[in-house]
């Protein structure tokens, strides 16, 4: 019979403070690919947006508490115990894990529009919070290194920046196709910059020292530096930017229009055209820029070709489909043609230019 003084089986050892977080952070970045493969939860029940915000807003609240609370425990000594520790972290683990649960709520049917922003900012959190364990677990507590990325850390701005998400797909539409005017509109602005500079490697090799640079340029080549031939554009060069600039321009304008169009015209029922009309629309600012860095020296002219024909695709494609949805009424689709032509005429330019190219 055994004795009743028998010893109990001795609890776990449980790791050390820093090790951690160190595994929570590990944790929490297994989860980035479920969310991001993830789909929304079945359920048979009405969607109530007004509950899926308010739930999804207090799930944010709670994320960040837990942040402050774990970020101010870790960043003064001495640091808690093994089983504080361990109870910080399962209070993070657990808010995260509730804050994914109810981004699974909201259904396809709302738009893949929304749903991408709403998985956008989930990813953001749970990426932010594990960037905060593992600064939380590396740097030396109470140096200014930790506190600089402390505040600024992801995971307090995506947190507060959710009362501002779109509520709707016809609002995550526009948030989008706004986001895309001003990526395009920054492309050209830094395209005429360095055109009208005649410099397109402006303030790139300013940090050169040029009390060494005799020394370094027999260096610098082998190193896959720019040449002195390689920095400047030739005369057919700068013939062949001005119609990419106009294209460039007539890519701003064809966004601008349908966000209008969407402004004005779109449903907030008509998830898929709306969906496909973003859906087009993200297209034309990376070929913006792949025509953008196209024209830098050296210009591969037969690049710059391939990637106008390209963007002019994209381009025409979105026209079509915006003019085919319910955002454009029929009696005021005339400009759409217009726009066309001048892309046309862009494009037939372009091909003039490069035809000499295509006979190498």
């Amino acid at each position: 019979m055994a004795s009743a003084t028998a010893p109990a089986a001795a609890a776990p050892t449980l790791a050390p403070p820093l090790q951690q977080l160190r595994h929570l952070a590990e944790e929490l970045r297994l989860l980035l690919p479920r969310v991001r493969v993830g789909e929304a939860q079945e359920t048979t029940e009405e969607f109530n947006g007004e509950m899926f915000w308010r739930r999804l807003n207090e799930a944010a609240v709670t994320v960040s508490r837990e942040a402050t609370t774990l970020t101010t425990v870790f960043t003064q000594l001495p640091l808690p115990s093994p089983q504080e520790t361990q109870k910080f972290c399962e209070q993070v683990h657990a808010a995260i894990k509730a804050f994914i649960a109810v981004y699974y709520l909201l259904p396809k049917d709302q738009g893949i529009t929304l749903r991408k922003l709403v998985r956008g900012a989930t990813l953001d959190i749970v990426d932010g919070m594990a960037q905060l364990m593992e600064v939380l677990s590396i740097t030396p507590t109470q140096s200014p290194e930790n506190n600089d990325l402390i505040s600024y850390n992801s995971v307090w701005v995506a947190c507060q920046q959710m009362p501002q998400m779109p509520r709707d797909n016809k609002a995550a539409a526009l948030w989008m196709l706004t986001k895309n005017v001003d990526f395009v509109k920054d492309a050209h602005e830094e395209m005429e910059q360095a055109v009208e500079e005649c410099d397109p490697y402006s303030g790139l090799l300013n940090d050169t020292d040029e009390n060494n640079s005799d020394n370094h340029n027999d260096e610098d080549d082998v190193l896959g530096f720019p040449s002195n031939q390689d920095l400047y554009w030739s005369e057919d060069d700068q013939e062949l930017i001005i119609p990419c600039l106009a294209l460039v321009r007539a890519s701003k304008a064809c966004l601008k229009k349908i966000r209008i169009l969407v402004a004005e015209n779109g449903k907030k029922d008509q998830v898929a055209q709306l969906d496909d009309i973003v859906d087009i629309s993200d297209e034309i600012s990376p070929s913006v820029d792949d025509l953008a860095l196209s024209i830098y020296p050296p210009m591969c002219h037969l690049t710059v070709r391939i990637n106008s024909a390209k963007l002019v695709s994209v381009l025409k494609k979105a026209l079509e489909i915006t003019k085919a949805s319910h955002v454009t009424p029929q009696p005021e689709d005339s400009w759409i043609p217009l726009l066309i032509n001048a892309i046309d005429h862009c494009m037939n330019r372009i091909k003039e230019l490069t035809q000499s190219e295509l006979e190498l």
